[in-house]
C-alpha cells in the first residue's frame, strides 16, 4: 500500500471512529482496521502529525486532536441525540456539524466567559444566525501554537463586545465574521475530512477556500509556496 493511501486510510479510520464512538481509536485499533502492524500505524501517525493532519499528545505516539475533534475536554461540546464530541473551537464544533448532519447543539460560553450559549444547528445550518465569531489570529499563525489559536476563536454577541472582550484580556483583535458565513467555511472545509482518500488542503487549496466565500483580506492571506499551512 503507498504511503500517502494509507495515510489517508489512517485519517479516515480515525475520524469515523471519532464520529461513531466519540473518542479517538487506539493504535492497536487502528492497526486492527488497517491488517497493519503497531510500527506502521505509529509511523503513519508521526507523519500525519508532521503535515498538521492530527495531533499527537508531546512525547507519545498517542492521538490528541484530529480536527475538528479533540480527544480533550474543551470549552465547546457538540450534542447529538445520543452522542457527543469536543471541539477545540467554534470553526470545529460547525465542522462537526458539517461532517455528522442531523439536528445538533453546539454549547459553548461568549467569549470564553460566564454567559452559557446553545446553538441548534440543522445539516451544519446554525439556526441562531444573529451570533459572530471572532478570529484572534489568522490562520497563517495557527500553526505557531495550534491549541492557543483554537481557544480564542470564540462566539460573541456583537462585533462590538469583541474589542472589549480583546483589550479586557489583552488578547488581540482581529478578524470578526457572522456565524453563518463560519458555518459555510466548517463545510467547504470539514465535509470530507472522513473520506476514505482524504488529503490534507495544501496552503493553496486552504487560499482558495477562503477566498471562495469572501476572505479576501491579507488576514486570510497564506503562503502557497509553503509545504503546511
Amino acid at each position: 500500500m503507498i504511503q500517502q493511501r494509507f495515510d489517508s486510510l489512517l485519517h479516515h479510520h480515525i475520524v469515523t471512529t471519532f464520529i461513531q464512538k466519540g473518542h479517538a481509536p487506539t493504535n492497536e485499533e487502528l492497526a486492527q482496521k488497517l491488517a497493519a502492524s503497531l510500527d506502521e500505524v505509529e509511523s503513519g501517525l508521526v507523519r500525519l502529525g508532521a503535515s498538521h493532519g492530527v495531533v499527537l499528545h508531546p512525547g507519545r505516539c498517542e492521538l490528541w486532536v484530529v480536527h475538528p475533534f479533540s480527544s480533550s475536554p474543551t470549552h465547546t461540546w457538540v450534542q447529538a441525540a445520543t452522542s457527543g464530541w469536543w471541539a477545540p473551537c467554534m470553526w470545529c464544533a460547525l465542522g462537526i456539524a458539517a461532517l455528522v448532519r442531523g439536528e445538533l447543539t453546539i454549547h459553548t460560553r461568549i467569549g470564553g466567559e460566564k454567559e452559557p450559549v446553545q446553538i441548534d444547528v440543522v445539516d451544519g445550518v446554525p439556526v441562531q444566525t444573529g451570533l459572530f465569531v471572532h478570529f484572534a489570529a489568522p490562520p497563517r499563525k495557527a500553526w505557531d501554537n495550534v491549541h492557543h489559536f483554537c481557544a480564542r476563536v470564540l462566539p460573541f454577541r456583537s462585533p462590538e463586545d469583541v474589542a472589549d472582550w480583546a483589550k479586557r484580556h489583552r488578547l488581540p483583535l482581529g478578524e470578526v465574521m457572522p456565524i453563518s458565513l463560519l458555518a459555510e467555511l466548517a463545510r467547504r472545509w470539514y465535509s470530507h475530512h472522513a473520506d476514505a482518500d482524504w488529503e490534507k488542503w495544501t496552503p493553496a487549496q486552504a487560499l482558495e477556500i477562503f477566498q471562495s466565500i469572501g476572505l479576501v483580506s491579507d488576514f486570510w492571506n497564506l503562503d502557497t509556496s509553503a509545504k503546511h499551512y
